[in-house]
C-alpha cells in the first residue's frame, strides 16, 4: 500500500505535516501521485490541483480541517460535493469538525487527532536567555498569539473566524487590570508573530499596550519565542487545530483558550473559556501525541483501507 500525500505548496502548516509523513512513514509513502495506491488530500482546498481521471482511480481519503459556517456559501457547498464524489474516506481533526463534515456526506469520516513533532519544537535555552537574544523585556508577563488576524484581501478586516477581536479585547483587559493595580500584577508584554498582525497591532497601539512584532519568523526562532512566553492565549472561533495548541504542549508553556478545534483533546475545562480571562491557563498535554506514537493510528489507518 502506498499513500501520496498533497502539500499546500504554500510553506504551511499542511507542508510541515506531510514532511512528517514522509518522514515517520517512508515505507508507504510515495512522491507523486501516479505512484500511489491511496491519495491523501490533506491539503483539501488544492484537490482540483490533481487530474481528475487520476483522482477517479485511486482511492482518495481528503482531510477537512475545519469549516467556518459564515463563509459555507454555495460556492463552497457546490465545491464540497464536487470533491465528495471523487473522495472515498474523510478524516478530520476534532469532533466539531467531524460533526459538521457528517451532516454533509453519506461518505466515512474518521475521526483522528493531530501528531506532535518534538524534535521540531524542543526545549533549548532558558526563558531569560532568550529574552535577551531576541530583545524583549524580562521583567514582564509575555502574552504571545502567532496567528494571521486579517483577510487575505486587505490588511484591514478582521479574519472573524481566528478571533483577533476577541485577542485584542483580552489583551487590552490584561493591560488594564494592571495599570488599575500594578503592585499585584506583572505588567503585560505581547508579543506577536506570523503574518497579517495588522488588526491586532492596531487595537494595541490605540489601547496603549506594549508589544513587539516579529513578522513570519523562521520555525526555529518561533521555536525560541514560544520559550519566552508566560502564556500564549487561543481566540478563534472556529479552528482545526489550532496547531499553537500542541507546539505550547511540546514547549511547556501555559495556555487559555475558547472552545475550538483540539482544545478539550489537550487542555482541561478550567483552561477553555468563551471568554479567555476567565479560564485558569495549563499547559496542553500532548504526550500522547508524540511521533513516533502519534503517528501509528495513521498507519493502521491507511494499511485498513
Amino acid at each position: 500500500m502506498k499513500i501520496y500525500a498533497l502539500p499546500a505548496n504554500e510553506d504551511w502548516i499542511c507542508d510541515q505535516l506531510v514532511e512528517d509523513f514522509n518522514v515517520e512513514c517512508d515505507d508507504i509513502s510515495v512522491n507523486t501521485p501516479r505512484e500511489a495506491d491511496i491519495i491523501w488530500l490533506i491539503s483539501d482546498w488544492r484537490w482540483q490541483s490533481l487530474p481528475l481521471d487520476l483522482l477517479r482511480a485511486k482511492k482518495v481519503v481528503t482531510t477537512v480541517h475545519h469549516i467556518v459556517p459564515s463563509k459555507f456559501d454555495k460556492n463552497a457547498v457546490v465545491e464540497f460535493h464536487a470533491r465528495d464524489r471523487i473522495t472515498d474516506v474523510y478524516h478530520v481533526y476534532n469532533q466539531r469538525t467531524y460533526d459538521v463534515v457528517t451532516s454533509l456526506t453519506k461518505k466515512n469520516v474518521v475521526l483522528l487527532p493531530y501528531w506532535a513533532n518534538g524534535n521540531l519544537w524542543r526545549k533549548t535555552e532558558d526563558k531569560k536567555t532568550l529574552r535577551a537574544k531576541h530583545g524583549l523585556p524580562d521583567e514582564c508577563k509575555i502574552i504571545g498569539s502567532f496567528q494571521r488576524d486579517t483577510e487575505g484581501y486587505d490588511l484591514l478586516t478582521p479574519k472573524l473566524e481566528k478571533g483577533p477581536d476577541i485577542l485584542a479585547d483580552f489583551l487590552i483587559s490584561e493591560h488594564t487590570k494592571w495599570k488599575d493595580d500594578p503592585r499585584n500584577n506583572m505588567k503585560p508584554h505581547v508579543l506577536l508573530a506570523g503574518w497579517r498582525r495588522q488588526y491586532v497591532i492596531g487595537r494595541l497601539r490605540a489601547g496603549g499596550v506594549p508589544y513587539t512584532y516579529i513578522e513570519r519568523p523562521a520555525q526555529t526562532i518561533l521555536n525560541d519565542l514560544y520559550q519566552t512566553l508566560d502564556l500564549y492565549a487561543v481566540t478563534a472561533r472556529c479552528e482545526g487545530g489550532p496547531q499553537a495548541l500542541i507546539e505550547c504542549g511540546l514547549l511547556n508553556v501555559p495556555v487559555v483558550s475558547t472552545p475550538v478545534g483540539i482544545a478539550e483533546q489537550v487542555l482541561p475545562e478550567s483552561a477553555i473559556h468563551r471568554d479567555v480571562s476567565s479560564a485558569i491557563a495549563c499547559v496542553p498535554n500532548v504526550d500522547h501525541m508524540r511521533l513516533p506514537h502519534g503517528m501509528k493510528p495513521y498507519r493502521d489507518f491507511f494499511l485498513s483501507l
